[in-house]
């Protein structure tokens, strides 16, 4: 992302060309999220992991190819190779979490979810970092080749996991197959009431997008833009230590799934609407944190309720269906956060965002007797 990101603008020197990068990654998982279904239960969910690695290597070194001859007047290939990375990506994340459930047991479940969320969240928080220091000593074509050779890695480890035997009963028609996952949504309770936290939830996540943060550093803070960095750095490491508290204390959440998928949301919902109010750098850096820490201690528990929730066989399609409600809702919650904080203030879109994790925590008391594990 880095590398290309810099490639645009070098090519383009416009600022609006390298920003429509994340639109189109956002809008192509979007696509994948709502096709994938169709080939759940006819591709071994091992392989369709594996093989969308593979497919986004093959696209990352063509990639690499392609940043030796493109030029400004055909700049508007790499959004065409960039755009099928980010369809596989869209493919990859459901049934990455789709699969956790099949290699450990129901009770380390927490555990599991928790490991997967730190090792996530450990390479975000470095890597942004780590990939404008490698474009300091190496070219952005060099760098794809880096990442190529990262991916290549990745395509093998993919290829030695287990297979997981994953039956479906497959509906007649593809309309049928791609409804499969929205339908279990409307018809489980719980599901669809975490449909409904991921509604709120994400649109209040979008005021944490580089643009508005940037904002707010200059505007309310009266900082410089390198406290954006450490602003959302913060925010990536309350990630991790949340992620590591459920690690450490998942048995006693599985108890309690309810009661902390509520407090975390409430506690987000708290330290966001004072980090609004803050004029202090510093205190901002601990209450991005808490945001980070609190959201990770409400995220994991759900995701195990998700996972137990419905029959493995519809996992797959429960969290494809859950993922494109989540980029399509992000990708028309930032627009509407960034005309709003052009139009209200920025630190009124911060408001917002507390209200709506308020809302979130308001469906999560209401539905505490349902966000339990089923098996």
């Amino acid at each position: 992302m880095v590398s290309v990101i810099s490639s645009i603008y070098m090519l383009t020197g416009s600022a609006a060309a390298s920003a429509f990068v994340p639109f189109t990654i956002t809008t192509s998982m979007f696509v994948s999220s709502l096709l994938t279904p169709l080939l759940v239960g006819k591709v071994n969910l091992k392989w369709l992991l594996a093989g969308s690695q593979i497919g986004k290597t093959i696209l990352l070194v063509i990639l690499g190819f392609l940043l030796m001859v493109i030029t400004v007047s055909n700049y508007y290939i790499i959004f065409l190779l960039i755009g099928l990375i980010a369809f596989l990506d869209g493919c990859a994340n459901p049934i990455r979490q789709t699969l956790i459930p099949h290699y450990v047991r129901s009770d380390q479940l927490m555990q599991a979810n928790g490991v997967a969320e730190t090792v996530t969240q450990a390479i975000q928080a470095a890597m942004w970092f780590a990939g404008s220091l490698f474009l300091m000593v190496l070219s952005a074509q060099q760098l794809v080749w880096f990442v190529g050779a990262l991916f290549i890695i990745a395509s093998f480890l993919l290829c030695q996991l287990d297979s997981v035997r994953h039956t479906t009963t497959e509906p007649k028609g593809k309309l049928e197959q791609i409804k499969a996952g929205w339908i279990a949504l409307s018809k489980t309770p719980v599901l669809r009431r975490i449909a409904w936290i991921d509604i709120f939830e994400t649109i209040a996540g979008t005021v944490w997008i580089a643009a508005i943060l940037y904002a707010f550093v200059s505007e309310a803070l009266h900082v410089d833009e390198k406290w954006w960095g450490f602003i959302n750095g913060a925010f990536f490491l309350g990630l991790i230590a949340g992620s590591v508290y459920c690690i450490k204390y998942g048995a006693v959440m599985e108890r309690r799934l309810g009661s902390f998928i509520f407090i975390g949301s409430l506690l987000s919902a708290f330290v966001t609407l004072l980090f609004s109010l803050n004029s202090l750098p510093l205190i901002s850096l601990l209450l991005s944190f808490c945001v980070g820490l609190f959201g990770q201690i409400k995220n994991i528990p759900q995701q195990s309720v998700i996972q137990t929730s419905v029959p493995k066989e519809q996992l797959s399609t429960v969290y494809t269906s859950l993922g494109a409600i989540g980029t399509g809702i992000f990708g028309i919650g930032s627009l509407v956060m960034g005309l709003l904080a052009d139009l209200l203030g920025i630190r009124v879109v911060f408001m917002i965002s507390g209200m709506l994790l308020a809302a979130v925590s308001i469906v999560a008391f209401r539905s505490k007797h349902l966000f339990m594990k089923s098996k």
